[in-house]
């Protein structure tokens, strides 16, 4: 359980963005309130672009929100979810 002083900084691999990117998007806009920033990127060279996807998201305040974000990430097939927590209170 995270504490409501904290944020998180979480990545999202995505293994197959032509399958699993609508839902995790619904999943991301359903949880926006608790995002505060949200980067996304995958490979993409002049003969391909990359099936995987990363996604990085900056959650203030998370608490108990985050834990329904994660609840609801963990419900989708071929995505992973990495999870790092800070302390406000620790310099």
């Amino acid at each position: 359980m995270l504490m409501e002083d904290s944020f998180v900084v979480a990545g999202i691999r995505i293994m197959d963005r032509i399958k699993e990117a609508g839902r995790t998007q619904q999943v991301l806009s359903k949880h926006a309130p608790v995002i505060q920033s949200r980067l996304g990127f995958h490979e993409v060279t002049e003969a391909v672009c990359s099936r995987v996807g990363l996604v990085v998201l900056h959650l203030r305040d998370a608490g108990s929100r985050w834990e329904a974000l994660r609840d609801d990430l963990d419900k989708i097939g071929g995505i992973e979810v990495k999870v790092m927590t800070f302390n406000r209170s620790q310099p």
